[in-house]
C-alpha cells in the first residue's frame, strides 16, 4: 500500500539465511495524505548481529508501460524488495511507525528469513497484487502464520465490519475518494468479514499481533515482545482534513438536482428541450459507465462484479447524448428515457433490499438522470399531442 521504491540487497539479504537467530519485526506505518497510503504500510524486519534488513511487500513501479490500464484491469504486479533497515523511516517521517518484535524460537527466526530470502530473490519477487486479498499486509502475516502453524492464535475480533466499512474507516476524510470506490466496487465486498479478512489493513494486523499468542512447550506466550514506536504520531494518520461540507458530493449531487429539477420543469412548461444539460449529464454518465462496465465485464478484480450501479452507470447513456441533437432519433430516445426512468426509480425504491450498500451521494445522481429521463418523456408525448391535433 505505498509507493516506496527500494534496492534489492541481495547479498546482505542472503548472508541472514546463514545466522542461527535474529530478532524479526512487524513494521506497522500509519496512513499518510495520498490516497495509496490511506490504509497505512506493513513490512518485515529482520536484525542479526550488525545486519538490519526490511521487506517490503509494497514496491511498485507508477512508470510501467500500461500501469494504470492494468491496475484498473486487475493485473497490477507488485514486488517485495529487501533493503538496509537505516532507510526505514525515508517516506514515512511524517507518520506514525510502531515496530512490534515477534516472540520466535531461533528456529521460528531462521525459517521466517530464509522465507523472506527466498520471496526476495529476482526470480520471485513479483506477485499478483489485490488490494484486499493479497497485499503487503496479507503478505507478512501469512509467513508468520506458516512458520508457526497451529501454534499461533488470535484474539478476539473486536468489530464486525465489511470490506467497504473497513475502507470507509481510513477514506472517511476523502469524501470524493470515497465515492469514487462505492460506485466502482460491487456487492463483493459487502460481507461481513472474518477476523483474518479485515487484516487486509496493516493497522488491524498490527492490533492483531499486540494480542496474540503462541503455544510453546506447553505454555501460551504473547506473539509480541516488545513494541517500539519509531516514529511518533497520531492513530490516524498524517491525512488531509475532511472535505467541507459545502463541497463534499452529497452538497454538489443536491445543488446539481435542485438546478435538474428547476430546468426539467421549465422545459416540460415550454415543450422544449435542453439538448446541452442532456449531452452534459448523459455524457458523463456514459463515459462513467463505462469504466463501470470495464471492472464489470473485464477486470478481473473480485470486488467490481457484480455491481448494481452498472444499472444506471452504463456506456448506453452515450446514446442519448448523442442522438438529443438528432431529429430523426425522437422515438428511439423516448423509448429509452423511459425504460431509464423506469430502472432508475425501481432501482432507488428497492436499494434497501439489496445486497450492496450505497453511497448516499448517489442517490440524487441518479435522480437527476431520472429526471431528464421523465422530462423528455413528457415532452416527446406533449408534442404528439399537439402534432395530433
Amino acid at each position: 500500500m505505498t509507493a516506496a521504491a527500494s534496492p534489492h540487497a541481495a547479498n546482505e539479504a542472503d548472508s541472514l539465511a546463514t545466522q542461527d537467530s535474529a530478532v524479526v519485526s512487524l513494521i506497522t506505518c500509519f496512513p499518510g495524505p495520498a490516497a495509496y497510503e490511506l490504509y497505512g504500510h506493513t513490512m518485515l524486519r529482520v536484525q542479526y548481529r550488525g545486519i538490519d534488513m526490511v521487506y517490503n511487500y509494497g514496491i511498485f513501479d507508477f512508470d510501467a508501460d500500461n500501469f494504470i490500464y492494468h491496475f484498473v484491469k486487475g493485473e497490477t504486479d507488485y514486488k517485495v524488495g529487501g533493503y538496509n533497515g537505516a532507510y526505514l523511516l525515508i517516506g514515512y517521517r511524517r507518520r506514525k511507525v510502531v515496530e512490534q518484535q515477534l516472540n520466535l524460537t531461533p528456529e521460528q527466526s531462521m525459517q521466517v528469513m530464509q522465507a523472506l530470502v527466498v520471496n526476495a530473490r529476482p526470480e520471485n519477487a513479483t506477485y499478483r497484487y489485490s488490494y484486499v486479498y493479497d497485499n503487503c499486509a496479507t503478505r507478512p502475516r501469512d509467513i508468520v502464520e506458516n512458520v508457526l502453524g497451529d501454534k499461533m492464535h488470535y484474539g478476539a475480533m473486536h468489530d464486525t465490519l465489511t470490506f467497504r466499512q473497513e475502507l470507509h474507516h481510513y477514506n472517511a476524510n476523502y469524501a470524493w475518494l470515497q465515492l469514487g470506490i462505492d460506485l466502482v466496487l460491487g456487492s463483493g465486498i459487502d460481507y461481513t468479514l472474518d477476523y483474518r479478512k479485515q487484516m487486509f489493513v496493516p493497522m488491524v494486523l498490527m492490533q492483531a499481533f499486540a494480542e496474540a499468542s503462541i503455544e510453546r512447550d506447553g505454555t501460551t506466550v504473547p506473539l509480541v515482545s516488545k513494541t517500539i514506536v519509531l516514529n511518533d504520531g497520531s492513530d490516524a494518520g498524517d491525512i488531509l482534513p475532511p472535505t467541507p461540507a459545502y463541497l463534499s458530493p452529497i452538497a454538489v449531487a443536491s445543488v446539481l438536482l435542485a438546478i435538474v429539477l428547476a430546468v426539467s420543469l421549465i422545459d416540460v412548461r415550454r415543450r422544449k428541450v435542453s439538448r446541452w444539460l442532456d449531452s452534459t449529464l448523459f455524457g458523463i454518465a456514459g463515459l462513467c459507465g463505462l469504466l463501470v462496465f470495464f471492472l464489470i465485464f473485464i477486470s478481473t478484480h473480485t470486488a467490481t462484479s457484480p455491481n448494481l450501479n452498472g444499472l444506471w452507470l452504463h456506456p448506453f447513456a452515450l446514446l442519448p447524448a448523442i442522438f438529443v441533437w438528432i431529429k430523426k432519433a425522437k422515438r428511439v430516445l423516448y423509448f429509452y428515457h423511459f425504460a431509464n426512468f423506469a430502472v432508475i426509480i425501481l432501482l432507488l425504491v428497492s436499494w434497501p433490499l439489496l445486497p450492496q450498500a450505497a453511497n448516499v451521494a448517489a442517490f440524487p445522481l441518479m435522480l437527476c438522470l431520472a429526471a431528464r429521463s421523465a422530462s423528455y418523456a413528457a415532452i416527446y408525448k406533449l408534442q404528439c399531442t399537439k402534432n395530433d391535433k
